[in-house]
């Protein structure tokens, strides 16, 4: 199911969004706290790299979270060096792990310095790797969603695998990447959608309309999914 949530500008948008993640992480440490009195619990907060989420995240660094029990990841990244401008490590350290914010711990997908294979068996065999309470997912105008491109050999393993980690090699974009698996996206407490301008708009409503074959469609028509995206025009 999704969840419009439209604005006029990206500063309305950023700080409307940084409200509703901040509510969904009280949230889930609220609800771990309840379940387990001898401990305040942790929850996991997954963002998207690019250009589009650069000031949402330098809104939310500043949010006055409980960022002390908060661990931060990626939902995907590229199979790069952390000093590469292609890197969306590089991204969260320059954005987001700044302010409030650098009191969170940072969980990177990428270790470049053993094999893309062997570094999504560690992920997936890695139990502090669980699925992320909140994600905030970004889209692009082929309709994929973290790393899963439909033109890629992994598609189909990406999107019926239980793992949580897949590697991925997109076909008409740069550098292998390291992905949560579909199944993964799919059990995220609160899952976030930040897009932007009428043509992303277009795609993700063509995508919910009926089935496509790309990952945002594969989320917006699954029943058990709520998708809350939020939109503005430029």
């Amino acid at each position: 199911m999704i969840q419009l949530h439209a604005f006029d500008n990206q500063r309305a948008q950023s700080d409307a969004l940084a409200k509703a993640v901040g509510d969904a992480l009280h949230a889930s440490l609220t609800a771990q706290a309840t379940a387990s009195a001898s401990s305040a619990g942790r929850a996991t907060l997954a963002v998207s790299g690019g250009t589009s989420p650069r000031p949402f995240l330098q809104t939310l660094s500043a949010q006055p979270f409980d960022w002390a029990h908060i661990d931060v990841t990626l939902v995907d990244d590229r199979w790069v060096a952390e000093t590469d401008p292609a890197s969306n490590s590089r991204l969260a350290h320059e954005t987001l792990l700044q302010n409030a914010a650098q009191g969170a711990a940072f969980l990177p997908l990428v270790d470049v310095t053993q094999s893309l294979e062997a570094h999504i068996a560690a992920l997936n065999a890695d139990a502090r790797r669980r699925v992320p309470d909140v994600a905030v997912l970004g889209m692009g105008e082929d309709g994929h969603t973290a790393s899963i491109f439909a033109d890629s050999p992994e598609w189909d393993f990406a999107i019926t695998t239980p793992e949580r980690f897949v590697a991925v090699h997109p076909g008409a974009a740069p550098h292998a990447r390291v992905s949560w698996s579909m199944s993964a996206l799919k059990q995220v407490g609160h899952l976030f959608l930040l897009i932007a301008g009428p043509r992303k708009l277009d795609v993700l409503n063509a995508a919910a309309a009926a089935p496509q074959k790309n990952a945002i469609s594969k989320l917006a028509n699954d029943k058990g999914v709520r998708l809350d995206v939020y939109w503005c025009e430029n």
